[in-house]
């Protein structure tokens, strides 16, 4: 969320911003209704004003009739303004979470995921000198991966992982886990149902509120019962990433300066309700409900050329893991349209999948600057003691299904048999280079 003031003062670089990023919103009509709304923030305070004066007033003089007759009058009012205040506040909400965030000076204008701009590639995309397989083939083939009896017990995009698959997702997790810590990143496993808090702060959902409609995020229908007996009041909600439990971490609290860059990684399962892809990816792994996966974040400075530094220090992690894991990738800097409505600047990268024949995305970089950590209210003091914004970033380290895909589809041996890259093989149950068809 944009800072108001900001918004009034940059009227024509936010109306080109909501342009290229194709936010429909009319900046105009909101900042119409942000003068109505502190017109009638005065008036209340002045009404609120009046009412103290009143009641101190009352107290000192004899003929209270005059006194109790503008208290009448004041209150009359306040009933007429308190609720069309409200009214105004709300309808100016609404409209403000929907104001994107500026975008840095070298991100390219697009209106889709064809303007996305290819900054590197790998030059390792396997050449078999045999027919390739899927990983849905492979995956039956060496019992590793059985879809049929997901979707039985799953549902829809349901799976299991079996047998050495186990072994090796589970292996790139914690290799994922252990590459972030020696980079100096603090792990957490995070919780997986939040509070709504959680979710809109840091932008998973469209407006103010859960829309079902729009949000590929899973409510929880139960509800929780609070420490008191009493059935709480908080909607619950599965994440999609560690992401939102991360940020949430230091929710209205105020941190020091001295304690950034803030480093951390979250381990999580993840569930989407993938509702915007209806009919997209609809065999394999690609695209599913439930999966696990590693999360980077990093609080910073409120300083724009250290949050770029410190983005491109997470990709590089990235790409490193996707190169001692034998995957081919390439790099895409992420045009206006594509990229979130809070995002700055964006990156992502893609694995080469033969299956598909063609690049899939297993990671994503964004540096937000404050657009989320003033919905969370996470602030930091500075040196001269002034209070600001913390700048948040995020950064995929490793998704599973993904990259369960891309290591089965690129290391597959003529055989049938997947080569287990060097990295992973201390995380398997024996001492093994290959996983053989039994």
């Amino acid at each position: 969320m944009l800072d108001i003031k900001f918004i009034r003062e940059n009227r024509e670089e936010i109306k080109k911003v909501i342009e290229n990023k194709c936010v429909v919103l009319d900046l105009d009509a909101l900042l119409a209704v942000d003068e109505k709304r502190v017109a009638l923030l005065q008036e209340m305070e002045g009404l609120s004003a009046e009412k103290n004066r009143l009641n101190e007033e009352i107290k000192l003089v004899a003929d209270k009739t005059s006194v109790i007759e503008r208290g009448k009058e004041v209150k009359e009012k306040m009933a007429v303004t308190e609720p069309e205040y409200k009214k105004i506040k709300n309808e100016f909400e609404s409209l403000m979470v929907k104001v994107p965030n500026i975008v840095s000076p070298d991100t390219p204008i697009g209106k889709s995921e064809e303007g996305n701009v290819e900054i590197y590639r790998s030059d390792n995309v396997p050449q078999f000198d045999f027919v390739p397989k899927d990983h849905i083939q492979l995956g039956k083939d060496l019992d590793i991966l059985d879809l049929e009896r997901g979707a039985k017990v799953g549902g829809y995009r349901g799976y299991y992982v079996k047998n050495e698959g186990v072994s090796l997702m589970m292996g790139f997790m914690m290799y994922a886990i252990n590459k972030m810590m020696t980079r100096g990143y603090s792990p957490m496993i995070v919780p997986t149902l939040v509070k709504e808090f959680s979710l809109f702060g840091s932008g998973y959902f469209k407006g103010l509120e859960y829309n079902q409609e729009v949000d590929e995020i899973y409510r929880v229908a139960t509800s929780d019962k609070e420490p008191t007996g009493e059935i709480s009041k908080d909607n619950k909600f599965l994440v999609g990433t560690a992401e939102p439990s991360l940020l949430a971490y230091y929710a209205d609290e105020v941190l020091q300066e001295s304690q950034l860059p803030m480093r951390l990684c979250g381990y999580s399962q993840c569930y989407r309700s993938e509702i915007g892809s209806y009919g997209k990816d609809t065999k394999g792994m690609y695209r599913v409900h439930e999966f696990m996966k590693v999360e980077q974040v990093i609080l910073a400075q409120a300083d724009v050329e250290e949050t770029n530094r410190l983005q491109e220090e997470m990709v590089v992690i990235s790409k490193e893991m996707h190169e001692e894991l034998g995957l081919p990738y390439r790099q895409l800097q992420i045009c206006t349209g594509d990229m979130g409505l809070g995002k700055y600047k964006m990156f992502d990268l893609e694995a080469w999948m033969p299956g598909l024949n063609r690049y899939g995305e297993t990671g994503s970089a964004s540096n937000f600057t404050d657009w989320q950590a003033r919905r969370l209210n996470v602030k930091y003091m500075d040196k001269n003691g002034e209070r600001k914004y913390v700048y948040m970033l995020n950064n995929t380290a490793l998704p599973s299904p993904r990259i369960f895909i891309a290591i089965l589809e690129n290391h597959q041996q003529a055989d049938g048999s997947i080569k287990i890259p060097e990295v992973l093989k201390k995380f398997m149950p024996v001492a093994m280079d290959t996983i053989q068809k039994k």
